[in-house]
């Protein structure tokens, strides 16, 4: 007994602050916000459509346990939510964050190139041709011939109150022209 209490007393106050160095304290608050986290990511990934996993990196084990979230219902579900939030404690889930990621903002930029193709096909109903030169400056390579025979068919459409067919006619041909754009 003496020898571990001779041992104690020789070490150097500095030995003793770098073992307290080494030592991370983390908040009781911060693991359950981290907890709360993963869940949610899990409650994200569960649900997502397969195509959408498959581009997602996942083991075999959290996709199984994920595939198998999907399908469960109540209190099931909730159950396998928190198995997919604990295997994803057990893993580095940044990889799956910025893949999760990259598809949400995949899906936020084609809204966005949706509602600007709506904007500039409202914009075609009303000027007519005048709007028609707006878009051969964005799409140079589009057929003025075929983009005034479907604004006339839309407004036509449009003035006889009929089901809107030419107007998504319109709209279709104008992302065409933007997909073919890029």
């Amino acid at each position: 007994m003496n020898n571990n209490q001779d041992d104690w007393l020789d070490e150097s106050p500095d030995n003793i602050e770098e073992e307290d160095d080494e030592i991370i304290w983390v908040s009781k608050s911060e693991i359950k916000r981290d907890a709360i986290e993963l869940k949610d990511l899990g409650v994200e990934l569960v649900e997502l459509s397969g195509s959408l996993l498959d581009r997602i990196p996942l083991d075999e084990d959290l996709r199984a346990a994920i595939d198998l979230a999907q399908r469960i219902k109540k209190e099931g579900r909730r159950r396998q939510l928190q198995l997919v939030a604990k295997l994803l404690r057990q893993r580095d889930p940044e990889p799956i964050r910025v893949a999760l990621d990259k598809i949400k903002n995949r899906h936020n930029q084609q809204v966005a190139l949706f509602h600007k193709l709506e904007v500039l096909r409202d914009r075609l109903m009303v000027e007519g041709d005048d709007a028609v030169s707006a878009v051969l400056e964005l799409y140079p390579h589009t057929d003025r011939q075929q983009l005034r025979s479907l604004i006339r068919s839309a407004q036509k459409e449009k003035a006889g109150n009929k089901p809107p067919k030419a107007n998504r006619l319109l709209f279709q041909y104008l992302r065409e022209l933007s997909e073919n754009n890029s």
